[in-house]
């Protein structure tokens, strides 16, 4: 697959998943634009990426700001001229915890980045294809968690179902107008923001046992789905919800163990960090 003359624009592109796709996709020819909070970083890629020869711009911008949202998506129209395929990744996982014991805080945080963000981004892309003329690729990021209970996650799980609802539906208004919407649901990923939840690599070892693949996976796992999405060979597909858990949901008798063992692994973490 190459995307030569095509334009990828990525959100939260500056680490993990995001990053991997934005290194991925500008390797097979799009000219890309990635956002991210942290200009150190956004900057380094973008120069690494330049020195290879590569189209790309760094857009700083904060997701849970409507604004900048809009104005990054403006930007990176306005940077190549055009839009034809969207990562919106950009996520937090906020603060653990059942929910009676949640706070409105976290719930307004998670929810602001996770879901409203994601919706302004997508309102200001779909017009942007939409003033084009010829469609387009838009890819969300949900989670396993969209589709089945997390205990201690709810606010997370909440956000990532409300994702789903938004990709389905958004599939279903602007079919018609050649813009897919679709979503890719990751289990355990080997991400910081992983490592940060669970307490360390050595926590996210323990977690390959419970996939029948026997690893978790990695950035570049993700990143390789997203471009699929992104390309003709994913033409007929639209309004779905792309699983990638190592096998892990497969296994519904032993959902209850995984969820479990994930419980012991955060409170390990947090035991280690104490």
């Amino acid at each position: 697959m190459r995307f030569e003359g095509r334009v990828a624009l990525i959100t939260g592109g500056t680490a993990g998943i995001g990053e991997a796709t934005v290194r991925r996709i500008a390797s097979l020819g799009a000219r890309t634009a990635f956002v991210g909070r942290d200009e150190n970083d956004g900057r380094h890629i973008e120069g690494e990426l330049l020195h290879r020869g590569v189209e790309a711009a760094f857009i700083k911008a904060d997701l849970s700001k409507p604004d900048e949202v809009r104005k990054a998506v403006a930007e990176a129209a306005s940077v190549f001229g055009r839009l034809d395929y969207v990562f919106n990744n950009a996520g937090i996982s906020g603060v653990t915890g059942c929910i009676a014991n949640q706070t409105e805080t976290n719930f307004d945080e998670v929810f602001s980045i996770n879901v409203k963000g994601l919706f302004v981004a997508m309102q200001a892309e779909i017009q942007q294809m939409l003033r084009q003329g010829w469609g387009g690729s838009i890819v969300n990021m949900a989670s396993v968690g969209g589709q089945v209970a997390t205990p201690g996650a709810s606010v997370y799980v909440a956000s990532k179902h409300a994702v789903i609802g938004l990709t389905k539906t958004a599939a279903v208004e602007y079919g018609p107008h050649g813009i897919r919407v679709n979503a890719v649901s990751p289990g355990a990923i080997r991400t910081e923001m992983l490592q940060q939840v669970f307490g360390g690599d050595a926590a996210l070892d323990e977690m390959a046992a419970i996939h029948p693949i026997r690893r978790i996976g990695t950035p570049g796992d993700v990143a390789d789905a997203v471009i699929w999405l992104f390309s003709d060979q994913s033409s007929y597909y639209t309004g779905q919800s792309l699983v990638l858990d190592g096998g892990l949901t497969a296994q519904r008798p032993v959902v209850r163990t995984a969820v479990a063992s994930a419980q012991k692994m955060r409170r390990k973490g947090k035991e280690r960090a104490a």
